[in-house]
């Protein structure tokens, strides 16, 4: 019996053994399978709808699509989207087609990693999907809102899964651990507490990671004198290894930048550096992180401190001029002073209520003496005619209406230095209201 004949048991990974063979086996999900959630609900009505079972690596999506068809008793068909093509999915429809001959009844099909498949590929399934001809399981890593088109999106249940807690792995790990005939229990292993609690924690949620490196550790560790595999936390942190960062889809990118915008905007600057690493080591261009420093520069930050926009912009020019690896250190400068600085959204938001005014109708004529005045003709036009020069009066102000309109659009904080403009603001509101030049004309 060579590897190719030999029986899955004696050559599947692990992660692949251990798989739970019932609902009551299966660890996690509680929000979906415990009392009142959807799936428990629809499969004791004996009846479930198609699915897009979006979750991280790990998280169970296979081993719930299995259990689903199996506690449904429906024909089981799997796919995944990396290998497979619209051909394939014209053969599953031949055999659905069949079976529903035979039988009345359509079948399941499972399509592993569905956001692989292009729009075609995906258009290909909807009508046999919208027939009942085939129950479609599909599993994402990504955003089904940006990964699945909206027409198979919308004939789906999304249905989101919970990275695994730390007990639920602990939960996972023990069986592989113990059961003799599935696992490892034959192996004469001792885990150390300190390497399972380490495993348990540092796995991300991530089940079947943390099983291939219990498999790795029982695998490469040898027997010592008492006859036994011991299984230490220094042999499990080796093991298991460096997880690569996820950021290579549109969900993690966004997720990513607005923890990084919104810790600035909370004055966090230990989180924003650690979404910040992350995109760093995630492969983000640093340009487009050093773009958002100038916005959330100006937009939260303002004229509380505006040193922080002339910062950000230096950070771009930094970024540019030296690249990276060296450009993370302008970019950790610049984010760590935006995270402290005094915070202040006024400009931000008198900018706004002011275009909300020009897009709604209000479009005012500029005043004849604010007109340009430095044409051939102008004068002839009664153009800039009545213009008050500032610098001509004491403290270079003079009480004049720059508008023809009384609107309000900036609101001065009273952070950092925009506490300074405010009071200036209201100086100048109290003149105005006077309705007279402060001082005679030089």
């Amino acid at each position: 019996m060579d590897l190719f004949t030999a029986p899955q048991a004696q050559t599947a990974p692990l992660a692949w053994r251990v798989r739970p063979r019932s609902l009551a086996e299966y660890v996690g999900q509680s929000h979906l399978l415990g009392e009142g959630g959807l799936l428990r609900r629809q499969l004791a009505a004996g009846r479930i709808g198609s699915l897009i079972l979006y979750g991280p690596p790990g998280c169970g999506k296979t081993s719930l699509a299995h259990l689903i068809a199996r506690e449904l008793s429906l024909p089981f068909t799997e796919m995944n989207a990396v290998t497979a093509g619209v051909p394939d999915i014209r053969k599953v429809v031949q055999e659905a087609t069949a079976h529903r001959q035979r039988t009345g009844g359509g079948i399941l099909l499972f399509i592993d990693e569905i956001h692989r498949f292009n729009k075609p590929q995906q258009s290909a399934l909807l009508p046999h999907v919208e027939q009942g001809l085939i129950t479609l399981i599909g599993a994402s890593t990504q955003n089904p809102f940006f990964a699945i088109i909206p027409p198979l999106a919308s004939r789906s249940h999304i249905v989101e899964l919970k990275p695994h807690g730390a007990d639920e792995l602990r939960a996972v790990l023990n069986v592989a651990i113990h059961d003799p005939e599935r696992g490892l229990g034959k192996e004469n292993l001792q885990v150390d507490p300190e390497a399972l609690e380490f495993l348990s924690e540092r796995s991300e949620g991530d089940a079947r990671r943390a099983l291939n490196a219990l498999e790795t550790a029982a695998t490469t560790t040898p027997v010592d004198a008492t006859g036994r595999i011991h299984i230490t936390r220094p042999v499990m942190e080796a093991c298991l290894g460096k997880k690569a960062v996820i950021y290579d889809d549109e969900d993690a990118h966004y997720d990513t930048i607005s923890a990084f915008i919104k810790s600035i905007r909370g004055s966090d600057p230990d989180a924003a550096l650690y979404w910040l690493a992350k995109m760093i080591e995630g492969g983000e261009d640093p340009l487009f992180i050093a773009r958002r420093l100038v916005i959330v520069a100006s937009e939260d930050i303002g004229n509380a401190d505006p040193r922080g926009l002339m910062i950000a912009v230096a950070a771009q020019q930094a970024v540019t001029a030296i690249g990276m690896p060296e450009g993370r250190i302008p970019l950790a400068q610049a984010t760590t002073y935006l995270a402290l600085a005094p915070k202040s959204n006024a400009a931000y938001m008198a900018v706004d209520a002011a275009l909300a005014d020009v897009r709604g109708g209000t479009v005012l004529p500029v005043p004849p003496y604010l007109q340009d005045a430095h044409y051939s003709g102008a004068k002839r036009l009664n153009r800039g005619q009545g213009y008050q020069y500032p610098h001509d009066f004491p403290d270079h102000f003079v009480a004049q209406d720059y508008l023809g309109a009384t609107r309000s659009y900036y609101r001065p904080t009273r952070q950092g230095f925009e506490a300074r403009l405010a009071e200036r603001m209201a100086e100048l509101d109290q003149l105005r209201k006077q309705g007279a030049p402060r001082g005679a004309r030089k």
